[in-house]
């Protein structure tokens, strides 16, 4: 009979501490010295390149310093609209707004820039080539651009390594490199994939094993 599993430690937060630099330091150098009022900030890149973890990083730092945050992605039900009491507008997943959410982005955005609200976008491609209506594409494009790149395996691996660390698993060089030669290097999918791995190994109270992964695997059809 399988053990269910308890003691489960919750994945780290996005926050500015806990983002794997790797080659886009001068996109969090940026974020970190936002001030009210400064120019738009958009971040686009691949899957798995930091970008949501960067807008949730930016939150969280403006909550901690007691501000508001307005946050919508291509899932937020609309319609959406403007806190007078916000300090920060965050747009996720640009790429993907249908043409409702085009214009609900829009419309925050005219509003929220003449207010002083900062304003930090991001989607998979550079607002050129933005799949959005021509007023929105401009104004996503109109300040600050940043193309972030996924990780080296070097700093995947140090990933890996550091949040199995934080969880008290001992991660076997031989079951990164299983991790890193089968999957994608896409830090998200790599850590929900850990989070996987370490629930499964305490349900059988087993360690980390490629043998224990490949049966977890096996399970799930994968």
């Amino acid at each position: 009979m399988k053990q269910i599993p308890l003691a489960i430690v919750e994945p780290a937060q996005p926050d500015f501490d806990h983002f794997l630099v790797g080659a886009n330091a001068a996109a969090l150098q940026h974020l970190l010295a936002l001030q009210p009022g400064a120019a738009p900030v958009y971040l686009w890149g691949p899957e798995g390149s930091g970008k949501t973890h960067l807008l949730h990083a930016l939150a969280a730092e403006q909550r901690r310093r007691g501000a508001q945050v307005g946050s919508f992605d291509a899932r937020t039900p609309l319609p959406w609209t403007l806190d007078e009491g916000w300090a920060a507008l965050l747009l996720d997943d640009c790429d993907a707004f249908d043409a409702d959410r085009q214009q609900a982005a829009f419309s925050l955005f005219v509003q929220a820039h003449p207010a002083g609200v900062l304003i930090a976008a991001a989607g998979r491609l550079p607002p050129v080539d933005l799949p959005v209506r021509d007023d929105l594409r401009t104004r996503l494009g109109w300040g600050h651009v940043f193309a972030l790149a996924p990780l080296a395996e070097d700093e995947a691996r140090a990933a890996l390594r550091r949040e199995a660390d934080r969880r008290g698993v001992l991660l076997a060089d031989e079951v990164i490199d299983y991790l890193l030669t089968r999957f994608s290097r896409d830090l998200k999918h790599l850590m929900l994939l850990l989070d996987r791995m370490d629930r499964f190994a305490l349900s059988q109270q087993r360690p980390l094993t490629v043998p224990l992964l490949r049966r977890m695997l096996a399970e799930e059809g994968l």
